[in-house]
């Protein structure tokens, strides 16, 4: 599988390599794309996706994807051949979309024809035409659909916004993602080993989200905070842990023993003792 090195991380373009790491490989990222012409919105987001910096690093290491970078390519001026290779390309997508918008426009003329003919009689009575009433049929209707018909550009769907098409290439980016030592990134890989699905905190004020299964189907479990050392201020330990009571979840803390590199998980809970 290839990911695409755009902003610092990896992104997903292809609705199979998204569908394979989400199912198989319980890897969430974001979806980034916009789904309608009205504007992105995260509740109607499409392909690419945004991958974070540790499950691009890790699907690297665990030798599930390469991560290429095709700035060069798509950064390099196309050739005279390749533009008017692309521009026929696009033209005939417009065309191929504006015969189906037409054929579609046809057939709904066709379903309410008697309507729109009555409609249309009706005008012209009102308008003192009634011979042309009494002449105007069923196929000059559907004729004068047919020849006024205009495919307009902003309904059309197209794939990239960008001179190249599909004539590129990527070069094999080997500079690690983000650091393999840090301790962020070995929790994420050590929860992701356990079976987790394990996505970004930041929306919950914490580093990572831990869900029982696919995101889509679970609420999140468990935020799960980083310590770089195990003493924590006592402020601290009551706001995040008052912050996952109040979303339903469970507080971990995690950090590293302070005599070996073994990641240490601490789940707080919140007590009432009027309860």
């Amino acid at each position: 599988m290839y990911l695409t090195l755009l902003n610092g991380t990896g992104y997903v373009f292809d609705v199979d390599d998204y569908m394979e790491l989400r199912m198989k490989y319980r890897i969430m990222g974001a979806l980034v794309g916009t789904a309608n012409s009205k504007g992105w919105s995260s509740s109607e987001a499409a392909l690419p996706l945004e991958l974070t910096k540790c499950e691009t690093q890790l699907l690297i290491d665990e030798g599930l994807a390469i991560l290429v970078s095709k700035t060069a390519s798509l950064t390099k001026s196309p050739s005279l051949d390749i533009l008017q290779n692309n521009q026929q390309e696009l033209t005939s997508r417009l065309e191929a979309q504006a015969d189906v918008l037409k054929a579609e426009k046809m057939r709904e003329t066709e379903r309410h024809v008697d309507k729109i003919l009555s409609g249309k009689r009706n005008k012209l009575v009102k308008q003192g035409k009634a011979d042309e009433a009494a002449a105007l049929t069923s196929e000059n209707v559907i004729q004068e659909v047919a020849n006024n018909f205009e495919f307009d550009l902003q309904n059309a769907l197209v794939e990239l916004p960008c001179p190249h098409m599909t004539n590129h290439d990527g070069r094999l980016w080997t500079d690690p993602i983000c650091d393999r030592n840090s301790l962020k990134y070995r929790v994420f890989r050590d929860l992701w080993g356990r079976g987790k699905f394990v996505t970004c905190g930041d929306a919950f004020g914490a580093d990572f989200l831990i869900y029982p299964g696919d995101p889509l189907l679970y609420h999140a479990s468990h935020i799960v905070i980083i310590q770089s050392t195990p003493a924590i201020r006592p402020l601290e330990l009551i706001a995040k842990v008052r912050l996952s009571v109040t979303v339903n979840k469970s507080c971990v803390f995690a950090y590293e023993e302070t005599d070996g590199n073994i990641i240490v998980y601490q789940t707080v809970a919140w007590c009432n003792p009027s309860k």
